[in-house]
């Protein structure tokens, strides 16, 4: 059982993991789909050109540069649907994953959730209101363990709600003056942009910013 990092980290590394061999295939098909487009179109551009040459020699090279042309862009719209069908299913299977507790430890969630949540309040009085599933922990054993985590000196008040009823955590300070929402569909939805970012140019759908280039 992991107990000593961030669960949810160790979901997006996996997440990044099987996004990098889906974009791996799923490109290889988009390329080898453009090649036979490109090569087709070749061949039809040079059938017209010798046609069309035979009446007019200008209205041929017109016509086999208009064509390519539409292949070029048809390359770049057929490779950019790729990713984003990709991209989709990626977030649709985290999705999923998440929902069926798939890949990690929901107790150990549950802590790192809350303990990075009061990392970012102030004070040292919380509510942590436990949302979906229960934790196998005992609320006060459950306390004691995001208190261990955080290295303060806490006072940690556990309550349960079926409203809203997605899994995870919502944590408000004493006052409810302070409130951060870490249940686990909701964290995914802050983590998916950067995630995407990640996933685009560890698998090489976008360029990293490298000598001579400037990242935008």
């Amino acid at each position: 059982m992991v107990t000593n990092q961030d669960s949810a980290e160790k979901l997006s590394t996996e997440i990044l993991a099987d996004a990098r061999r889906k974009a791996a295939e799923a490109i290889l098909r988009a390329k080898q789909e453009s090649e036979a487009i490109l090569n087709s179109a070749a061949v039809e551009a040079d059938q017209v050109r010798q046609k069309i040459l035979e009446e007019a020699g200008a209205e041929g090279r017109r016509r086999r540069e208009l064509i390519l042309a539409t292949v070029s862009v048809e390359k770049g719209r057929l490779l950019a649907a790729r990713v984003e069908a990709l991209l989709d299913s990626i977030y649709d299977e985290a999705r999923q994953r998440l929902h069926a507790h798939e890949g990690f430890d929901y107790d150990e969630a549950v802590i790192s959730l809350s303990s990075q949540a009061i990392r970012q309040m102030t004070g040292n009085k919380f509510v942590v209101r436990l949302s979906g599933k229960k934790p196998a922990l005992a609320d006060d054993s459950l306390a004691e363990q995001i208190v261990r985590r955080d290295g303060r000196s806490l006072h940690i008040t556990i309550s349960h709600s079926e409203n809203p009823p997605e899994d995870g955590v919502i944590i408000e300070d004493g006052e409810a003056h302070q409130v951060w929402d870490n249940r686990l569909l909701k964290r995914l939805e802050r983590l998916w942009p950067e995630l995407r970012r990640q996933i685009a140019v560890q698998t090489s759908l976008v360029r990293k910013p490298g000598a001579g280039e400037s990242s935008q």
